[in-house]
């Protein structure tokens, strides 16, 4: 029990502060797509550099920021339901979900995207635009880090889902 406590600390913890990372993020989204409309539309000059760097950011806000978004239980579900069941049974919940279906997820993600990340990393591929990006190798790494993360916190999840059985079982 004192593993599943301890894991359950460090991963949360981690994620939290993958999380704060994350946030800073969309800050800067949010100032490369500002300067991205003002030099389009005000100065008429585009540059495809600044527009991938958009989709960079976004997809790394995304998908990093998918762990975090589990962790502070802000994904999507049917919360008219949910909200209204016991503890016990939000645990339930998430144990079948995350077994029938994060954890296979996750493991399908990650299975299929190693070739095209090591592809990606074996060709040193860049942006096929002119002007565009180089090392589009190391985005495309997010997708599997990214899923090993989210992967870790599900395990987090279930752990802790099991702990709040074993507590109401203890109570009675």
């Amino acid at each position: 029990m004192d593993f599943i406590n301890k894991y359950i600390k460090i991963i949360d913890k981690l994620n939290s502060k993958i999380g704060i990372v994350i946030s800073f993020l969309t800050g800067l989204l949010v100032i490369v797509v500002c300067y991205d409309v003002i030099s389009r539309y005000f100065f008429k000059s585009s540059s495809v550099a600044v527009q991938e760097l958009e989709w960079h950011l976004f997809s790394v806000i995304f998908l990093m920021g998918a762990a975090y978004t589990l962790l502070t239980e802000n994904h999507v579900r049917v919360d008219v339901i949910y909200v209204r069941l016991s503890e016990k049974k939000k645990a339930w919940i998430n144990i079948f979900g995350t077994l029938f279906f994060l954890i296979p997820l996750c493991v399908t993600v990650l299975y299929t995207s190693w070739n095209f990340t090591a592809t990606s990393f074996a060709i040193n591929e860049t942006s096929p635009d002119p002007g565009g990006l180089p090392a589009r190798f190391i985005i495309k790494s997010i997708l599997p880090i990214s899923f090993v993360f989210i992967l870790l916190q599900g395990f987090s999840l279930l752990f802790k889902s099991i702990q709040e059985i074993k507590k109401g079982q203890k109570e009675k």
